[in-house]
């Protein structure tokens, strides 16, 4: 994950969502991982709750349409 979008996912999943280094450490192990994989990853360990997911969901929507704007 290095383009400024998937920064900018990082700080979203850690200021708003609570989710701590360590736990996106675990995530990102995966070499294969896309920014689109990322959230099932974190709901599949159980890292966030399905209201997260929706959140994640919500953001990455909204970066897609409108990425200037985040």
């Amino acid at each position: 994950m290095k383009s400024v979008l998937d920064k900018r996912f990082i700080e979203f999943l850690q200021r708003d969502l609570s989710i701590s280094a360590e736990e996106l450490g675990l995530a990102l192990r995966h070499q294969e991982l896309t920014i689109t994989q990322m959230p099932i990853l974190l709901w599949q360990y159980g890292l966030i709750s399905i209201q997260q997911l929706e959140k994640i969901f919500d953001w990455q929507e909204q970066a897609v349409c409108s990425p200037a704007g985040i």
